[in-house]
């Protein structure tokens, strides 16, 4: 548990400095900022206008996922289209029906965009912005009075008016004139204004500044729309995650790019081979080579490749401080939803190192265990996405 609040406060704290907090969470728009490479996609920020909206306390709202704004009455197709926009890591605007702490039902203008890390394109936050739409509710199938028809359309006339200035608004006195809400169809989807799309728009291209303006005083550069290199692979978030939560030492590799760089390397590889992970990333693991590995080991390497086929032999590696160590190596195409090869999987066991959470698989379990979880993500995170390999 602790060290799940560690990472939530690091996926912000790492990127941003102590003035960018201070300066989103004066911005007069509610939004949150969530990580979709932590598992359950957290909410690491929130700022002071999302809590003042929704009536929950800072404790209440870092660390969980989203889906506790959603009601019962919430659209599950909305629902649906943003993990759709997530899984995707696009850009989505939808009307959206969310819940107060207190229970009170409102129709707000979701607006979302994924934030990438300017170094290799990975998606690293969704930026959420939330704009109450003010329009005039349909009712039950009831008519209201003339009397309460005219106080309704005032009350939302003038919100009207003070949206489309572009001046500051205070929800929460508006929305209390109005607070009973138990003869609106909540059901009935309640379409934004252009004002309320415009303002949502600002909302977010204000807040992709600041982040953008404030990353490169970090070191750790982000944009709001995915930088493109030659030749380079973006592993989907999505994908990311399934492979983060197997613990073996494993690389992917991307045949369809030159010289078959890695795109992926687990952390129990880096822990085996003393590397970080930048220093790995995009490189062919012949880097793991040395003057005493054995020619013949890489050539049956390269001829399984070349054939499409799995294979598994014992080559002499060496780690970063040079030291050697014998490899238990199996390599294994692993295909996407459409049969195609997508990646090749290495999986490393050092050879003489025991461990005790093998529940007695022998090498050769343990390796087929690896590479069965991989196939497993890779094609589940293809699924319905189509894929970019051919």
């Amino acid at each position: 548990m602790e060290s799940h609040l560690a990472l939530i406060e690091q996926s912000f704290n790492s990127c941003y400095s102590i003035w960018a907090r201070q300066v989103l969470d004066e911005l007069p728009e509610s939004f949150t900022i969530t990580d979709p490479c932590i598992s359950g996609h957290p909410i690491v920020f929130a700022n002071s206008a999302f809590f003042k909206m929704f009536g929950y306390s800072k404790d209440e709202v870092i660390g969980r996922n989203g889906r506790i704004f959603q009601g019962p009455k919430t659209n599950r197709t909305s629902v649906l289209e943003i993990r759709e926009a997530i899984r995707e890591e696009r850009a989505l605007q939808i009307s959206l029906l969310n819940y107060r702490k207190d229970g009170t039902p409102f129709w707000m203008l979701f607006h979302m965009s994924p934030v990438f890390r300017k170094e290799d394109g990975r998606v690293i936050h969704f930026v959420a912005v939330q704009v109450p739409i003010l329009g005039t509710q349909r009712l039950n199938g009831s008519n209201l009075s003339e009397e309460g028809s005219g106080f309704r359309a005032i009350v939302f006339g003038s919100c009207r008016r003070e949206v489309c200035s572009d001046s500051l608004v205070d929800l929460g006195r508006v929305l209390a004139l109005d607070s009973d809400t138990r003869g609106l169809d909540f059901e009935e989807p309640c379409e934004a204004s252009e004002a309320e799309k415009r303002r949502a728009t600002s909302a977010m291209n204000s807040i992709l500044s600041v982040l953008t303006q404030d990353s490169v005083s970090t070191g750790k550069s982000v944009c709001g729309k995915r930088c493109s290199f030659p030749g380079a692979t973006v592993i989907s978030s999505s994908l990311n995650i399934s492979l983060g939560r197997i613990k073996q030492s494993f690389v992917l590799t991307d045949p369809h790019l030159p010289d078959m760089p890695i795109v992926y390397a687990s952390d129990a590889f880096l822990k085996l081979t003393g590397y970080a992970r930048d220093e790995v990333l995009g490189r062919n693991c012949r880097f793991l080579r040395g003057v005493e590995t054995d020619p013949s080991v890489l050539e049956k390497i390269k001829e399984s490749i070349q054939a499409e086929q799995a294979c598994t032999v014992r080559i002499l590696n060496y780690r970063k401080n040079k030291n050697t160590f014998w490899n238990l190596l199996h390599i294994s195409p692993v295909r996407n939803a459409t049969g195609k090869i997508a990646y090749y999987v290495g999986v490393q066991i050092e050879e003489g190192c025991k461990r005790q959470d093998w529940h007695g698989l022998n090498p050769e379990m343990r390796q087929r265990s690896c590479v069965g979880a991989v196939r497993v993500a890779v094609r589940s995170s293809s699924i319905g996405a189509g894929s970019s390999k051919s």
